[in-house]
């Protein structure tokens, strides 16, 4: 596996693979990288004839008071794992090789709506910042195809609607989430939970278990199956941001004869805020 820097040596690696007829497979990330993040490339690796990852801690998508500076960064661990799971080539750029002028003044992508709600109301220009990382990546690799995980669903249906609108030739698929054996969605920020808010975490995904369950069952009061659900989540020891269901395939309000909902939650517990969803009927994975 190659590793690169900078866009003219990673242009310069796709021109010569495109020179073959290669397709070019895509895994953004932001590294410290674990089994949820090896499937997205395993996945990749079933799709196109070369993979690339790119690990970039994106500063435009953290916040006032977030944990950029401590996010962490394992990339000598990174590589292992990604030359061990098959990529063939790792995109490890500098900030200012992604932003060479101060964020202040990049231009922005944004994506109206469905970016300002649910995490994007709690995290306000954090779509904004990871639309925009994305596109940038996007052009910098060219891919054919790009690979993200499910757990972030409204990541995935953010930059669904960003390549439909903006005509990129890019077929974007959805992978599976990963849980750990009791449930917990695999995270990078797991590693903030103490051993005693470990114990704790699994409960985000029951909750929401049993949302689908009620849902299954032909209950359609969704204000009433989103307040149990916040009040569940307290019970157990967490802050939630929101408990939601929506209609899965553009996070609008669903009407009472919606057939495929998901359910989305984010909610802290200790330092480390958590996300996850479950859809009622999982459809399509590409687009």
């Amino acid at each position: 596996m190659k590793t690169v820097n900078t866009v003219e040596a990673l242009r310069e690696q796709i021109r010569a693979w495109r020179g073959t007829g290669a397709r070019i497979g895509f895994v953004p990330t932001m590294g410290n990288l674990h089994a949820g993040h090896l499937s997205l490339v395993e996945q990749a690796r079933r799709d196109a004839d070369r993979v690339v990852v790119s690990v970039f801690v994106n500063p435009m998508q953290f916040g006032p008071g977030e944990d950029y500076d401590s996010y962490p960064r394992t990339l000598d661990a990174d590589r292992a794992r990604l030359e061990a799971a098959g990529a063939d080539l790792l995109f490890a750029p500098p900030v200012e090789e992604v932003y060479p002028v101060p964020l202040a003044e990049m231009t922005r992508v944004e994506v109206p709506e469905v970016g300002s709600i649910l995490c994007g109301r709690f995290r306000p220009g954090f779509f904004a910042g990871v639309a925009t990382v994305v596109t940038k990546l996007f052009n910098m690799v060219q891919p054919d195809l790009a690979v993200f995980g499910e757990k972030d669903y409204q990541q995935l249906i953010v930059i669904r609607r960003l390549v439909r609108d903006l005509s990129l030739p890019i077929r974007i698929e959805g992978a599976a989430t990963l849980r750990e054996p009791d449930g917990l969605a695999m995270s990078s920020r797991n590693a903030y939970l103490t051993p005693a808010e470990r114990e704790v975490a699994p409960q985000l995904h029951h909750v929401l278990e049993g949302l689908i369950a009620a849902l299954g069952a032909g209950d359609r009061d969704f204000p009433a199956l989103e307040q149990q659900g916040m009040q569940q989540l307290e019970l157990a020891g967490f802050r939630p941001d929101y408990v939601s269901i929506r209609r899965a395939v553009d996070l609008s309000v669903p009407d009472r004869e919606e057939a495929e909902l998901v359910v989305l939650a984010a909610a802290w517990l200790g330092r480390a805020r958590l996300i996850d969803n479950l859809r009622t009927a999982p459809g399509t994975d590409r687009a």
